[in-house]
């Protein structure tokens, strides 16, 4: 059962008490390990299908660079894949080789210069690789047409439309683990400052979680501890090499809207191991392993996830999904439903969102110099 309380917040601006508007919760500091992020605000990862052979670009610099200006406190880059065939889209950003490293260092830089923690999301696609861009109408990309075939914990595919994946062998997951171990390397090199391994959506990872993907006979396969193992082995390797003074993070899809799929339980069972092994954050999301789940997305609908998750685990989490408003996003952290907000479509109607819902909090929070005049009183 999720907890009965939840941030009932439509779209309509609600009246904040005036406490509120004293000393906001949204706007306060936040330290992870050594990392603090001026506030609450996280940006998350969007894929932006801006890259030819996974490297950043200047379009990368000023979609998150203009995030940083906006006043976010933690930006965090798209799902980054870890390996070529890991991408979701051709159009996807990786982190595999160093020519990668090097194009993010002058993005990461200029975050930091704004004021805001760059963060990367290292990904796998999965079963869900190899697809066009949703301009492109998202479906599955033969290799004939630029795409390659994808991978999973088995040969089942993602829908009846998409490509069946190559069920991978146990050298395989070994070869995933040690480029997940590599991308962490060339994420410090690049200047992030946090990390966060995407477990959700019905990627790679999600995939091996999931019994309704994982059909699996071996080690990897059955029971939680050997569907959550690939998972748990990726992030005792990136813990390993990413410096003990830097957060990790984990992305959960904390259930699949689907009967006897991946739930609510299970995702609080493997948060208490992933705290252990020295992960910082759980950013909760949902859905996205099989296309029929019918989810009841409405503002704030992922919000208990959250909440159940730090009550039951005593970890720090992500509330993500439908928050819009500020008062809305305020009212999350202010009541202990969650320890950060992420925002990502509302980011992309607005970068300066943070310093909008500032003033509307009655916040006082500093402008870029540059834009100053234009700061409302």
């Amino acid at each position: 059962m999720l907890p009965s309380r939840s941030p009932e917040l439509g779209d309509a601006q609600v009246p904040l008490p005036d406490y509120c508007v004293r000393m906001t919760s949204l706007f306060s500091p936040i330290t992870l390990r050594d990392v603090t992020s001026r506030n609450r605000i996280f940006v998350a990862p969007m894929c932006q299908y801006a890259c030819v052979e996974g490297m950043p670009n200047s379009w990368h610099l000023v979609h998150l660079g203009s995030r940083a200006v906006g006043g976010a406190g933690v930006i965090i880059a798209e799902a980054t894949a870890v390996v070529p065939e890991g991408r979701i889209s051709p159009g996807d950003v990786g982190l595999w080789n160093d020519a990668q490293t090097e194009a993010f260092q002058p993005i990461t830089s200029f975050l930091r210069e704004h004021g805001a923690v760059p963060a990367v999301q290292l990904a796998h696609a999965g079963r869900k690789a190899s697809t066009a861009t949703p301009k492109e109408g998202g479906g599955p990309l033969v290799p004939q047409a630029g795409g390659w075939t994808p991978v999973g914990p088995s040969a089942r595919p993602f829908s009846p439309l998409h490509t069946t994946p190559h069920s991978m062998t146990a050298s395989e997951l070994d070869e995933v683990v040690e480029s997940f171990v590599a991308a962490a390397r060339r994420s410090f090199d690049a200047g992030f400052q946090a990390i966060e391994v995407h477990s959700a959506h019905g990627y790679l990872l999600h995939s091996f979680l999931s019994p309704l993907s994982n059909h699996r006979e071996d080690e990897y396969g059955g029971a939680l501890e050997n569907r959550a193992r690939l998972l748990l082995r990726v992030v005792d390797g990136v813990r390993a090499v990413w410096p003990e003074r830097l957060p990790l993070f984990v992305r959960l899809s904390v259930t699949d809207w689907v009967e006897g799929g991946w739930d609510l339980e299970q995702s609080i069972e493997l948060s208490r191991w992933l705290a252990v092994r020295g992960v910082d954050l759980i950013d909760c999301s949902s859905g996205g392993l099989t296309p029929d789940a019918v989810i009841p997305a409405a503002p704030g609908f992922q919000t208990p996830f959250a909440t159940a998750v730090r009550d039951a685990v005593g970890i720090p989490t992500g509330a993500v999904g439908l928050i819009t408003q500020p008062a809305q996003a305020e009212e999350v952290i202010a009541t202990g439903l969650a320890d950060i907000v992420l925002l990502g479509r509302e980011m992309l109607r607005d970068p300066y969102w943070p310093l909008h819902a500032a003033h509307a909090l009655g916040v006082d929070v500093p402008w870029p110099l540059a834009y100053t005049r234009a700061k409302p009183h």
